[in-house]
C-alpha cells in the first residue's frame, strides 16, 4: 500500500524528517542528488531518533552514538551490528510516497 507523506520540497536536502503513518514513525531523507529514502525512526542500538541524525551520501549517523546506518538496506555498518526496517519511497509529480 502506497501512502503520500508530503512533498519533495518539504524534505530539505541531507536532513531528516520524522513523519507518522498510522502507528509507524518513519524517518525520511532526501540526499544531495534528490534520492528519497524512508526507514523506521529508531536506531537498532539504543533507539535513537534517526531523523535527527547527520546524513552523508546514502547513510545516516545516529545522533546518540554515531552508528552509521545505510539508507538503502537499513544495515548498521561494521563494527556495529543491527538493522532498521526500510520502506520503498518514490516521488511522483513532486509528491513523496512510501510503500508500507
Amino acid at each position: 500500500m502506497k501512502v503520500e507523506v508530503g512533498t519533495l520540497e518539504q524534505l530539505p536536502k541531507r536532513l531528516g524528517k520524522c513523519v507518522r503513518v498510522g502507528n509507524r514513525e518513519l524517518a525520511l531523507f532526501r540526499t544531495g542528488d534528490d534520492q528519497v529514502f524512508a526507514v523506521e525512526n529508531r536506531c537498532p542500538h539504543r533507539g535513537g531518533d534517526l531523523s535527527q541524525g547527520i546524513v552523508s551520501g546514502e547513510y545516516v549517523f545516529c545522533p546518540l552514538h554515531d552508528w552509521k546506518i545505510c539508507l538503502r538496506d537499513g544495515q548498521a555498518q561494521a563494527p556495529d551490528e543491527g538493522c532498521v526496517k526500510t520502506y520503498r519511497a518514490a516521488v511522483k509529480d513532486g509528491l513523496v510516497y512510501v510503500e508500507l
